[in-house]
């Protein structure tokens, strides 16, 4: 399994490829949309990973499977 570092910093490499291409046209617009596009993409990475995290975790602490996994972790999400 990849570790969470090398995924965010794939995703960082990705995104700042394109990133510098827009700059090196000067698409101040593209350059934004791109900022914007990374940060969500980020954040939405993280959660996935830390659910990951949290699976991965379940999985050794108990002998559910991932159908139980997955019924826990909605408890949790819908916990007010």
């Amino acid at each position: 399994m990849r570790s969470r570092d090398r995924i965010l910093a794939n995703l960082e490499s990705v995104y700042r490829e394109t990133y510098d291409r827009a700059k090196a046209e000067n698409l101040a617009r593209r350059m934004e949309e791109l900022d914007a596009a990374y940060m969500r993409d980020q954040l939405m990475m993280e959660v996935l990973l830390d659910i990951r995290d949290l699976l991965g975790h379940q999985k050794s602490s108990s002998a559910g499977g991932t159908i139980e996994q997955l019924h826990h972790l909605s408890k949790i999400v819908r916990k007010p």
